[in-house]
């Protein structure tokens, strides 16, 4: 781009800008504002179309609504193990302890919560958590959160630009100094100066064939991370949610929210049999219990849908979904079935499911208030990601904040359901608000190197300006087919070798890649630089998971079948250097005693009041 060119690009200058207008980039912009900081909301979509939506069944807290035994501290535990112990323990902390109140904060903003007989927000049960502490808006929490943040961030003035992608971040010594990409529509190039930048770009499940994730859910967050110098962290861990659509092809792999299964749903094999019983890890039967009597439970309570095994944590239940189907038991589609019409009526399935009544109804012509319906695993989440400081959500890089799917560390191995939509609460207004305070310490956004914009949009134009090369969409189809049958739920050292040979093929042809047209609104073009970021991603979490030779929460290895105890030390972080991507494993933070005893079960939670946190 030359320097009469850059006169011409879109320019705007802000404290704080946020990219990602999912839940954490709202929370964020929300609390940078309040704080008193210019703030811009980057969306790479419309305002509102963003992942959250897909977290349906409801946001983990500890309320004690339902359950007054529940407490802060049973959350963090209940969080940690359903991470293996791989967790950052002070975000798990932070999280347990700040959900009640960021909850209560949605219902002040206006949040619509389904209710108690007594009127107190209502709490249903999920995977993994060992009361019932999932408040919720029938199967529609995210919906809800986002118009809920929404229109808080509209009614305090942030600027919000729609359908901009950006595509990298401007440093300068070191500190972020702006970020630079297009408009989608025009094509026309933007720079923005900020003194902090939020990400909060969400996951990369389109790099899988089979997946929850919509079109954005590419990995620019990572990559942009990583290119500024940021680590990220824990990449070998993808959750494969258990219940996805299965048929018909079209909707494979929407999701089936966990509430269905919170609601009563259990699941069966092709001879009708509720096969999770049979797989019910010694964890869970001897750790989640604090009795004999309460662990007996796991098997006996086949009516009341308390405590089944079909609640055990996703990864859990995935692979034992993957194992009936690899025997012989799966359903004509290649599933399971789910089934909760033989346990609730069908007024509470309309009242408490309705989207999930509708979803089906519309899409695969069956009716779940009366028939079970074919469920299977699809690629929904990554525990991995940016690494950040517990308390501030700050990265590596002097200025950088990252919060939500896109951040590493509270989720460890596996997250637990529910325990989404408050990470990105907790931690996104944590972000905004440590962003704010480091921007108000700065006297002026850092300076821009022309050479740093010129590199950028000639990397960006290249693919318009070739007349002909390879086609991104079957770079996308082919990368999309790799890592759903190589890097899946299931994972063999030779199967990751191929992988990586494979995207590294992959990342050549796009160096050819050829997008016909102008800048305009150009879907070619727009996938073409899409694919540098699912690429990235493909590569890192392919590496890692060759790097971890054990089994472990979203990780499973077919080699090595078992929990190496040496692996629950470390985590894998992944850095650039000199252009080359460098992996390496670094203990764990040393959790606190009176912690550890909770988080191991050395010693007994008690649902302590929560301290004050900041």
């Amino acid at each position: 781009m030359s320097a009469a060119q850059r006169a011409e690009h879109d320019e705007a200058t802000y404290d704080v800008i946020v990219i990602g207008g999912g839940g954490a980039g709202l929370r964020a912009a929300i609390e940078a504002t309040a704080q008193g900081a210019k703030t811009a909301i980057v969306c790479k979509s419309l305002f509102g179309k963003a992942h959250t939506v897909m977290a349906e069944g409801g946001m983990a807290a500890a309320l004690r609504n339902v359950w007054p035994e529940d407490g802060w501290d049973v959350h963090f535990r209940d969080t940690m193990r359903g991470g293996k112990l791989l967790n950052n323990w002070r975000m798990a902390q932070i999280h347990a302890q700040e959900s009640p109140d960021r909850v209560l904060e949605l219902e002040e903003w206006g949040a619509m919560f389904d209710r108690t007989p007594e009127g107190l927000i209502l709490q249903r049960d999920f995977g993994g958590h060992r009361y019932a502490r999932l408040a919720h808006v029938g199967d529609r929490t995210g919906l809800e959160l986002i118009r809920t943040l929404q229109y808080r961030a509209v009614e305090l003035g942030i600027d919000v630009l729609m359908e901009c992608n950006v595509q990298r971040l401007l440093l300068d010594d070191g500190h972020v100094a702006g970020a630079f990409g297009y408009w989608r529509q025009t094509g026309r190039f933007i720079l923005l100066r900020a003194k902090a930048i939020v990400l909060a770009t969400g996951g990369a499940g389109r790099s899988w064939r089979v997946t929850t994730n919509s079109w954005e859910s590419t990995g620019d967050g990572l990559r942009l991370a990583l290119e500024a110098g940021a680590d990220l962290m824990d990449m070998e861990f993808v959750q494969f949610h258990p219940t996805g659509m299965v048929w018909p092809l079209s909707v494979r792999g929407l999701l089936v929210t966990e509430g269905v299964r919170g609601d009563g749903g259990t699941l069966k094999n092709k001879n009708g049999e509720r096969f999770m019983f049979n797989y019910i890890p010694e964890f869970f039967k001897a750790e989640t219990a604090d009795s004999e009597a309460e662990a007996d439970r796991w098997y006996q309570d086949k009516k009341n849908n308390r405590r089944t095994p079909d609640l055990l944590p996703r990864d859990e239940v995935a692979r034992a979904i993957n194992s009936e189907v690899k025997a012989g038991r799966g359903t004509p589609h290649g599933g399971v079935w789910l089934d909760i019409a033989s346990r609730r009526s069908a007024d509470y399935i309309k009242r408490r499911l309705p989207s999930m009544y509708v979803q089906f109804k519309e899409l695969a012509d069956v009716d779940i208030t009366k028939e079970a319906f074919e469920i299977g695993p699809t690629c929904h989440y990554f525990m991995g990601g940016i690494r950040v400081e517990a308390d501030s959500a700050a990265t590596t890089v002097r200025g950088l904040f990252a919060a939500g799917e896109c951040a590493a560390g509270l989720h460890g191995a596996n997250r637990l359901g529910g325990n989404s939509l408050s990470d990105l609460v907790v931690f996104g207004r944590r972000a905004g608000l440590h962003a704010a305070q480091f921007a108000a310490a700065q006297r002026a956004p850092g300076a821009v190197d022309p050479s740093d914009l010129d590199a950028a949009a000639a990397r960006m134009l290249a693919p318009l300006e070739r007349q002909d090369g390879e086609d991104p969409y079957a770079i996308q189809s082919d990368l999309q087919d790799t890592m759903q049958d190589l890097v899946g739920l299931i994972r063999t050292q030779s199967e990751l070798d191929e992988a990586l040979v494979r995207v590294r093929s992959y990342r050549d042809r796009l160096s050819r890649v050829s997008a016909r047209g102008d800048a305009k609104y150009n879907p070619a073009w727009n996938l073409s630089l899409d694919l540098d970021s699912m690429l990235t991603v493909s590569e890192v979490c392919t590496r890692a998971a060759s790097m971890r030779t054990e089994s472990r929460g979203g990780h499973t290895r077919d080699d090595f079948p078992t929990a190496d105890p040496e692996w629950a030390k470390v985590n894998v972080v992944v850095r650039r250097k000199d252009g080359e991507l460098s992996l390496q494993t670094e203990p764990l933070p040393q959790m606190p005693a009176d912690l550890k005893e909770i988080a191991t079960g050395e010693g007994k939670a008690t649902a302590a009041a929560a301290p004050q946190t900041t």
